[in-house]
């Protein structure tokens, strides 16, 4: 058997007025989405515990099949799990975001698509001024980066009570309440308040501000946590699989459940990112593994923006190279089974994420198929099968005899 799982990343979402009351998944135009429907079963799964952040970091590891109310430690350690970065039992890593804050408000949380070697230079500068004795800034992609704090040479003073708010929840929003806030706060709301000041003057800012982008303000630390504990997918479902995806945290998710990462040229977690080529190195991979996933960031990263049509194309585009050309290959193979789901709902209203339900397809072989035939938001609310406990649908999925 041969499984492929499809995650449109923040696709799930509200009716909206723009779509004549359609929500984006329903008003795109999905036809290969739409014939595995009718073959197999639309769904519902929440993914996302009310009790934890409503975000990609829960919402991936519950649709990986893991309950995040027993394994969820924290973002940060995820993505540095993507990095390589080995944590000790008093370590904790720390997301570490290069944003634009103007008039206390949330201009945007990626620093203007701020580029890895700018942000590689500013974090570079934040060494040298703040970092040492246990204290590293870590460079990712982009405006995506970590903080580590090594407990060994500087004793942490934080607890799982700290807590900060993403900076993709602020949008357009004031910042004045959402400050890191906690035991250990002090430390995080000093260290982004010395990066205002190191980074006004810094070089890439100016040339930044000249060629009219916007300026990376400062640090914004949050989604901090302590190194989880994953049991390898393989042991757990007898399935060996691999990820491809652009984002660290998903890339830190595959390496702590044992699956081989595949990076893809072109991939680069935005709604510009190689569709085509996500779906060739796919198909490519089915050739050596039991399960390959997808996962596309772009309808999320189009919902933070609030742009309603460019989460409607990235949803087609997700459609026509990835979900299209991955069930040719799949028939190939034989027995195969196809699960499409996004993590987490991702209101364009709000520009944010959300707790609650998001649509899932379950088709293929030994799958009986149910009266639906399309995918969408609202056939999966009027589903019989629903998963409360989203990481179950994982067992279903591997294990539906």
């Amino acid at each position: 058997m041969k499984y492929a799982i499809i995650i449109p990343d923040g696709a799930a979402d509200e009716p909206q007025d723009a779509l004549n009351g359609q929500t984006p998944i329903e008003a795109a135009r999905t036809p290969a989405m739409d014939a595995l429907a009718s073959t197999g079963v639309v769904a519902r799964a929440c993914h996302t515990p009310s009790q934890l952040p409503a975000g990609s970091e829960v919402g991936n590891m519950s649709l990986l099949g893991y309950d995040p109310l027993e394994n969820f430690t924290g973002r940060a350690p995820i993505e540095a799990a993507a990095q390589g970065i080995e944590l000790g039992e008093q370590d904790w890593a720390i997301r570490c975001n290069l944003v634009t804050v103007e008039d206390q408000t949330m201009r945007d949380f990626t620093a203007d698509h701020i580029s890895t070697e700018e942000a590689t230079e500013l974090l570079s500068a934040a060494q040298a001024e703040l970092g040492g004795n246990g204290l590293e800034f870590v460079p990712g992609v982009s405006y995506r980066n970590l903080l580590l704090w090594r407990g060994a040479e500087r004793p942490a003073p934080f607890t799982m009570d700290m807590r900060a708010t993403p900076p993709h929840d602020l949008t357009d929003k004031s910042v004045l309440h959402d400050f890191p806030r906690g035991p250990g706060s002090d430390v995080l709301n000093e260290l982004m308040t010395a990066t205002t000041k190191l980074f006004a003057d810094h070089p890439v800012n100016k040339k930044r501000v000249a060629a009219g982008k916007l300026p990376a303000t400062n640090v914004w630390l949050w989604g901090i946590g302590k190194a989880p504990k994953l049991q390898p997918f393989a042991a757990v479902h007898g399935v060996k699989g691999a990820m491809i995806t652009a984002v660290d945290l998903l890339r830190g998710l595959a390496s702590l459940v044992g699956w081989q990462r595949i990076e893809v040229p072109g991939a680069t977690g935005y709604t510009d990112t190689d569709y085509a080529a996500k779906g060739q190195y796919a198909i490519e991979a089915l050739n050596h593994v039991d399960l390959i996933c997808v996962h596309v960031e772009a309808p999320d990263e189009a919902s933070h923006e609030g742009d309603c049509a460019a989460k409607v194309k990235a949803i087609e585009e997700i459609d026509t190279h990835v979900v299209a050309p991955l069930l040719e290959a799949l028939k190939l193979h034989g027995d195969h089974r196809v699960m499409i789901s996004p993590d987490h709902p991702t209101f364009l209203n709000t520009k944010t994420h959300t707790h609650g339900n998001v649509p899932v397809i379950i088709a293929g072989t030994g799958i009986e198929p149910d009266a639906f035939t399309s995918y969408g938001d609202g056939n999966a609310a009027k589903s019989e099968l629903a998963f409360d406990a989203g990481w179950q649908a994982m067992e279903w999925f591997i294990g539906r005899k």
